[in-house]
């Protein structure tokens, strides 16, 4: 594996590089599916209002959907460690004149900026898998939701079974890689997207994650044959 993970640092610095192209190269990567994972990611907060937590927030395309769906009773705090993508988000918000619902801050996932039980749900999409500390990042997440709230990871896996199980490595670790690289004009950070995942390959590790920290109630779905995998718990009553 690549040295990205044992750098947080260099993490953050791939971020900042990344972003003027990282919407198209989601799009492009996925054939389009991010847009239908976050959907489905968001459709778990049907009728929770006030404010929810959008960790590591990117461009912001999480917060965007979670007003686009539901917007009465709901304001969104993003949050990221790269300024270039919170600029990147600031740009799309003042597009799509969502600022008035959406506030946009930098921040660290390990030390949230918030008190405890700010938010009625927190959710985090592709980024707990940048954490090398992901137990503290979840733990920090759960402490800012209110009690009976839910903590939703969005996170790509790998199939584990039938045609895809065989064919999805092959892209995930050449070809993705090589058409990122060529396109965003930095071969490392495609390379690392999949030694990333294969830290965490499937929905189970992140079920023991979020059972560990003390949420109860805790499901996971595959998505698109699981290639991506949602995983909700709740935060218990005391």
């Amino acid at each position: 594996m690549g040295n990205y993970f044992l750098h947080p640092e260099s993490i953050r610095r791939l971020f900042d590089r990344v972003a003027p192209r990282y919407d198209f190269l989601n799009h492009l990567l996925s054939l389009r599916r991010d847009i239908y994972w976050r959907q489905v990611a968001v459709r778990k907060l049907r009728g929770v209002e006030g404010w929810i937590l959008d960790v590591a927030t990117g461009t912001g395309d999480i917060a965007v959907e979670v007003i686009r769906q539901e917007s009465n009773g709901r304001r969104v705090a993003g949050l990221d460690f790269s300024e270039p993508m919170i600029r990147g988000a600031r740009r799309k918000l003042l597009k799509k004149n969502l600022l008035p619902w959406i506030v946009l801050s930098l921040g660290d996932a390990l030390s949230l900026p918030f008190r405890d039980e700010t938010f009625s749900a927190t959710l985090v999409a592709f980024g707990l898998r940048n954490i090398l500390e992901k137990e503290e990042a979840l733990s920090e997440m759960v402490r800012v939701t209110k009690q009976g709230g839910k903590v939703i990871i969005l996170e790509f896996t790998l199939p584990e079974k039938g045609w895809m199980k065989s064919l999805y490595p092959f892209y995930f670790m050449k070809v993705l890689p090589w058409v990122g690289g060529l396109t965003s004009g930095d071969p490392g950070a495609y390379t690392y997207l999949p030694e990333s995942v294969f830290q965490f390959r499937s929905s189970e590790h992140y079920e023991q994650l979020m059972k560990k920290s003390g949420l109860e109630e805790v499901a996971s779905e595959r998505l698109t044959c699981g290639i991506a995998s949602l995983v909700v718990g709740t935060k218990g009553l005391r």
